[in-house]
Parts: C-alpha cells; structure tokens; sequence
C-alpha cells in the first residue's frame, strides 16, 4: 500500500501545546545546529544537517539531508518534551521489542511536537501528519528553508537552551522502496508504519564560536550535507536581514 498524499488529523506522539505570549522569559538569541543520524534499529543509512536561528520567538530553519526513502513524504519537526530525556532514542527504547522504532517509541528521548517543518502554511503541531506539506526527498535527498516561524517562548527557548530535537521520519523497512507493509502507523492505523518511523534525529546545539556544533544522536553527517546547510543557511539569513521572509500565517490548519 503506498502513502496516500493527504491530510491527516494525528499528531506525531503526544504534541506539545504552548500558547504564544506565555509567560516566560524570552530566551536568548542563539545559532543552533544538530547532525542528523540514523534512530536507532530502523536500517536507515542517511545523514542531515540542521541549523535553527533563533531570535526571539522567530526561527529561521534550514536543513539538508540524503539516504532517505525517495520521492516520497518525510515528515519533520522539532521535538521537545519537558519530561523527556531530549535525546535521540536509542534501542533501549523499542518497549514492544519488535526489533524496530515507532514514534510514540521514541517520545520519551525526543518529547511531543512544537515545530512542524512543513513547507507552507501552519507550523504548529497540528500539522504533524500534514503529508501534502513536507518535503517528498527527491532522488532521497531533502533540502528545507524557511524563516520567520514563531514559536512559544518556551519552545524558544528549549531550542536555545539544547533541550530541542529535529526528527525526519519514512523509513523503507523492507527495501521495498515505498511505504507499505503490514504493519500500520502507531499514529494513524490508514499509514504503514513506514510512512510514520523515525528516520534521523539530532540535538540542537549552540554553535560554538567559529565553528558548528555537534548535535547528539550517532555520527557526524556527510560532508555534502554540511556543505548545503551552510550554503542554505546564508542565503536564509541574508533573506531575513532584508526582510525577504515575510510572516507567515497559518493557512491550512489540519
């Protein structure tokens, strides 16, 4: 059964719902970036990179990354959880012991959604599964950039701070090369599981002075990754500094 292209109303895991304007202090600007590597037990053999802007309650993200299921949905967010280990899971997290990791699997490592990395539209975690928006890897390999995303102060600053995770999820469990297989979607029982597992993960970190930081969750990303990050990455800031990303309003709310 292939991935039907649609909109579908669950959320990736247990969604993290903060009201913009809460009360907390902002937090400080900051540059993150994460290396994205494989989740742990899912055969995926990809790598990515993230860098996430944060300026104020704005965020500017841009990430690459190649090895994925190609030509088809790979859902991706930002994960936090303030019950969570902030982490990327590891196979001491497959609680049903199938020899796999599904996302409600992964929760307790990464937490609920607070960004989705859709392409256009709602970035909220409503958009969790909103299939028609994310990037589809042409030829397995993502790019993504967008700015001008606000978040809740808290989110804001759990992303500054290092408590943040991306995740990209769709793996190809048996290499078929499309979603499909038995077993369904934790999330939503219409989606093989494929369409919905963890794929690559990792830890957003302050970037250190003159150089990119590491995020946690497995290897260092290949270099063609690292080298569209930072090509995506200063055109993205460049853009905003001349107010070419303009606010975006949520459009197509799932």
């Amino acid at each position: 059964m292939r991935i039907r292209h649609k909109i579908v109303t669950v959320a990736f895991g247990a969604a993290v719902v903060l009201p913009l304007g809460a009360g907390s202090a902002f937090a400080a600007d900051a540059d993150t970036n994460a290396q994205l590597a494989p989740v742990a037990l899912n055969g995926v053999e990809g790598s990515g990179t993230a860098m996430v802007k944060v300026e104020g309650t704005m965020l500017t993200v841009t990430m690459a990354a190649s090895g994925l299921l190609a030509d088809s949905p790979h859902a991706a967010h930002i994960h936090f959880g303030a019950d969570a280990r902030n982490e990327c899971p590891t196979a001491a997290d497959d609680a049903s012991a199938d020899g796999t990791l599904n996302t409600t699997e992964g929760g307790p490592a990464y937490g609920g959604i607070v960004v989705s990395l859709t392409k256009t539209g709602d970035t909220s975690p409503d958009s969790g599964l909103a299939v028609d928006r994310f990037d589809t890897a042409p030829g397995g390999e993502l790019t993504y950039e967008r700015g001008s995303i606000e978040v809740a102060p808290e989110v804001a600053d759990a992303i500054s701070s290092g408590k943040a995770a991306v995740v990209i999820h769709g793996v190809d469990h048996n290499d078929s090369g499309a979603y499909d297989g038995d077993v369904m979607s934790d999330l939503d029982p219409s989606l093989p599981t494929e369409a919905t597992d963890p794929a690559l993960c990792g830890v957003l970190m302050a970037a250190p002075a003159g150089g990119v930081a590491t995020g946690a969750g497995g290897a260092a990303s290949a270099g063609t990754d690292q080298g569209l990050l930072m090509a995506g990455g200063a055109l993205l800031l460049a853009a905003a500094g001349t107010g070419a990303f303009a606010a975006r309003r949520a459009t197509a709310k799932v």
